[in-house]
């Protein structure tokens, strides 16, 4: 069973796929799409849209997790992130990718048992889960770690 995660963000968006059977991690692969700010809003989420199918295509997962739109005291950084999430959410469900969504609480609970830890702790026991020496970087890429874990670890509604 492979897993994608997804950190959605308009400048990068960071993935990660974790292949596990029967309950044991097997493979683990993550990084970033990114874009470039002074590229018009449309073509930043067609890159966004593109380089997710690439990596569907490449790694055929059985089902996606992505972060859920929390509450931001910006309102334009919701409304890109907003955008962002659903260029990527529809990339998903073109190709049949089943999604789930969940909150950073939820993500940082299923990780660490707490939904009240920090990015330290998250990065941490991300490291002990997955035997790495170091977090995965960048931290876009680190979420999208965890976002899988949760993915993985939770059946799809």
């Amino acid at each position: 069973m492979i897993t994608l995660g997804i950190d959605p963000g308009l400048a990068t968006t960071g993935y990660a796929f974790i292949s596990s059977q029967r309950g044991t991690v097997k493979n683990i692969r993550w990084g970033c799409i990114t874009t470039k700010p002074h590229q018009p809003t449309a073509a930043r989420l067609l890159i966004l849209r593109k380089g997710l199918r690439k990596l569907i295509a490449a790694h055929r997962p059985h089902r996606a997790a992505i972060e859920k739109l929390y509450f931001q005291t910006n309102a334009k950084t919701a409304m890109i992130v907003g955008e962002a999430r659903g260029a990527l959410i529809t990339t998903l469900a073109e190709l049949s990718v089943p999604i789930s969504e969940f909150t950073p609480l939820e993500i940082k609970r299923a990780v660490t048992g707490s939904g009240n830890a920090d990015k330290r702790q998250v990065q941490k026991m991300l490291t002990l889960l997955f035997h790495l020496d170091e977090p995965p970087k960048p931290d876009d890429a680190a979420d999208a770690v965890a976002i899988a874990w949760c993915g993985m670890c939770r059946r799809l509604a």
